[in-house]
């Protein structure tokens, strides 16, 4: 949307409309927000500076500094130092089930988008003790440590570390593909999980890595995968973005005992 069509759209919302209550400003950062929910205002575009806005909507600069100070607040738009003011940068939330055990790349192909991963590290060594605990592994049993990027259409939305016994996977095996297809295919198909979730906030270099402010909520999901013969096959702590991820479980009432 540029310059005047924005104009025109704001003026159209009826924001000098005597019949409207509340402040002007306020009725400024609510037509704002609806243009950015209806999409008619794009992640990243670039709105008026206080004074050009001012002037067009023919209202006092105040109102719209008080405006976009709303909106800076809510999130909805964002300062760039010596940039100006933008409308910030939206992922679609993601609603994912927490009663079904599949691959991050699984979860994203059924919703129509292309998953990718990009390697942060990848080592193999003796497992740690807790490792060695957790897998049920001896000292002499190595461990594939892969810290990875997981993305969605480009976007990023999770930071995965998994711990995988070599011995399900071999040392060159797993890459930028789905890690659960890897197992699969060497015959090692996780059939059961459990997982924890914790509510956390991102360090700043896990910040960074997703593409978000230090200090942003995110969800820690630690899961422990097992095989039909109950061997854990994977221990996994990923750190998913909180302002795209939903996890929900349906629930039922039981019968009293």
């Amino acid at each position: 949307m540029d310059r005047t069509s924005l104009i025109a759209e704001l003026n159209s919302r009826g924001l000098r409309d005597e019949a409207m209550t509340g402040p002007l400003y306020k009725r400024l950062a609510q037509a704002l927000t609806g243009l950015i929910q209806e999409g008619l205002l794009k992640s990243g575009t670039a709105l008026p500076g206080e004074r050009d806005l001012a002037e067009a909507l023919q209202v006092g600069r105040v109102t719209v500094r008080t405006a976009y100070r709303d909106l800076l607040a809510s999130g909805a738009i964002e300062s760039r130092h010596g940039s100006g003011t933008f409308v910030s940068e939206r992922v679609e939330r993601i609603e994912q089930s927490l009663w079904r055990l599949s691959s991050f790349s699984a979860d994203m192909r059924s919703r129509g988008r292309e998953p990718a991963a990009k390697i942060l590290s990848r080592t193999v060594s003796p497992p740690a003790p807790e490792e060695s605990f957790l897998l049920g592994l001896g000292q002499d049993e190595p461990v594939l440590r892969l810290d990875r990027l997981r993305l969605a259409d480009g976007q990023p939305l999770a930071i995965e570390r998994a711990v995988v016994p070599i011995k399900f996977l071999g040392e060159d095996a797993v890459s930028e593909g789905s890690l659960y297809d890897a197992l699969t295919g060497n015959g090692f198909k996780p059939v059961r999980a459990l997982q924890r979730l914790t509510a956390v906030t991102l360090d700043p270099t896990s910040a960074s890595i997703l593409n978000v402010k230090a200090g942003a909520p995110a969800l820690l999901i630690e899961r422990i995968s097992r095989l039909e013969d109950q061997r854990v096959v994977e221990y996994t702590r990923s750190h998913y973005r909180g302002d795209a991820y939903d996890f929900v479980a349906e629930l039922r009432i039981g019968d009293d005992p």
